[in-house]
Formats: C-alpha cells, structure tokens, sequence
C-alpha cells in the first residue's frame, strides 16, 4: 500500500543500495535495534534510512508499533524478493566446487528433541561448515513462517505440513518408563495393571493440537490396552522435563526411544511394560517452505542432519 502524499516511486538505482540493506537486516530482526547492532548503526540512524527508503519507493514497509516493528505486506512482499535474491547471489558467488558454503541459518526445534538429540551433536555440524552461522531457536509454538524468519524446523509430528516441504528425518518408538526405585515401590516390572495405582506424567505438547494425554493413548493404541488412565497425574510442555520427572520418581512418563536411550542404558530409567513400541504414524521431520533451488548452506544443513540420524 502507497503512503499517503508520496510520488510515485522511481526506479531502483545504486543510491537505494544502502538502504535496501538496512531494510532487509531490519526485516529480518524485526527490531531497528538489533539491525543496528548489526550495522554498527545507531537505531536513530536504522529508523532514518527505513524511512528514506519508504519515501523513495512511495511504500510503507514497516508497522512502527509500542516497543516493535512488523513488515507491513507490501514490506514482506520485498523482504522475500530480497531474501531469495541474496540467497540467488550468495548461490551464484559459491558455484565453484571448491568455494566454503557461507550464510546465516534459522533453525527451530522442539526443546526436547533440541536438548537431548540436537545440541549434542552441532559441534560436528560447525567444525564442517565453518562458515554457517546457525541459529538456534526452541519453542512449542506453531510456527508462522510469513512472520518468523525461520529456514527450517525439526519437530515431532505425523509429517502432514500442507504447503511446505516435509522430510523425515528418523521413526521414533515410545514406552512407558520410571525409576528403578519408582518400579520396584509399586511392583511394576511385567504388571501394566498397577498403572492404576501410579502418577502418570503428560507431555501436553508432544505434537500440535492435541490432548494433554495423546502420547499416553497413543502407547495404549499400540499395545491393544482400552484400560483407562489413572486420575492421579501430573502434566509438562516438554517431554525431556517429563523424563526428569520420571528420573526422579515422580511417576510415570511415556519415553521416546530417540531421547532417552541413554538414560536406560545408563539404569536411570526402566522399561517397566516391556520394549518400545512404534509410535504409529508419529516420527521426527524437517520442515521448511519451498524453495524453487534449495540454498546451499540449507542442503548441507539437511544432508547433515539426515547423516546423523542414520548414523
């Protein structure tokens, strides 16, 4: 949308470079201040530039609201033609075989899978790829990626993402699992009946829109068990907290073989019912928007993360 009282808006010449620039730093932060950061700018000077740049191009870019900003739709209408532009040059400038893959990545994960899948392993993704600056967020938010400058996501879900590209990554299998000494006080090992006399503990957002106790039900589906769940539970948003919990004898929590292998092997937890059972349909995948071609530093980022769960 034009602004009000501007000419019309004249075409793009060198004069524009400096603050197409600022602009799209300042959208990809949302914030004038991170970008001045950045830019080794003052904000001042950030909100100066934007606001030269909105006049030149008769646009208004940015919602200027109480302690943010956001791209209005004409300003996330060249912040994408901008972005994918950079990424066509950055491209065209790595073609040679033998050139570094260079370049900033937004990835977003689940906390739990982050903490106890993901983060271990980033030492090997940086030493190979020196020159990828990633970026790691957590969160069990739905992700909007109009409004979220995230390149891509790893989560846990049944891999149905309609209008994005959906990789998956690794199955996961899920049991039920306890302390030794939470076992042993209710005499669990081999009697899935005296569940009804334990605390269950809940992942509420193992997946989106959900129930509170949808991994539960899921591990009863697999089993052929219609009993239902004991009243006496306890509920997390994450299910490495839930874990813990279960580490530390507060009940009984649904385990995903992926995260807490260790912890059995290790004998902080047990496997009161028997093995891991396949969480039907349910698994971890990556997600991003479609790209015509597929940025490099993305590829290799993919390619990585895709090794390490084979490996």
């Amino acid at each position: 949308m034009a602004v009000p009282g501007l000419s019309k808006a004249p075409k793009l010449n060198g004069a524009h470079l400096s603050n197409l620039h600022t602009f799209l730093v300042a959208a990809r932060h949302l914030s004038f201040a991170r970008a001045a950061d950045e830019l080794c700018l003052t904000a001042s000077a950030v909100s100066h530039r934007i606001a030269r740049l909105e006049e030149d191009l008769s646009l208004k870019l940015f919602h200027r609201l109480p302690r943010k900003v956001d791209l209005t739709d004409d300003g996330e209408r060249i912040f994408k033609v901008m972005q994918h532009t950079m990424d066509t040059l950055s491209e065209a400038v790595q073609e040679r075989s033998d050139s570094q893959i260079e370049g900033q990545l937004c990835f977003y994960a689940r906390p739990s899978v982050a903490q106890c899948w993901l983060v271990p392993r980033l030492a090997d993704f940086t030493a190979r790829y020196p020159g990828i600056q990633l970026d790691v967020r957590v969160g069990n938010e739905p992700i909007d990626y109009r409004t979220r400058r995230i390149d891509l996501v790893l989560c846990y879900s049944n891999g149905e993402h309609p209008g994005l590209e959906s990789i998956r990554l690794m199955p996961e299998r899920i049991a039920p699992v306890c302390s030794p000494q939470y076992a042993q006080a209710h005499g669990l090992m081999g009697h899935p009946e005296r569940l009804a006399q334990c605390t269950v503990l809940h992942d509420v957002a193992a997946w989106d829109n959900i129930s509170f106790d949808a991994e539960w039900r899921l591990w009863l589906d697999a089993v052929g068990d219609s009993s239902p769940l004991p009243d006496r539970f306890m509920t997390f948003d994450r299910s490495d907290l839930s874990t813990l919990a279960a580490i530390n004898h507060a009940g009984v929590a649904i385990g995903r073989e992926q995260l807490v292998r260790k912890r059995v092997q290790d004998g902080e937890l047990v496997l009161p019912f028997g093995g891991f059972r396949e969480a039907v349909n349910y698994g971890y995948y990556l997600v991003h928007p479609a790209h015509e071609t597929l940025p490099k530093r993305l590829k290799a980022l993919i390619d990585w993360l895709v090794e390490q769960a084979q490996s």
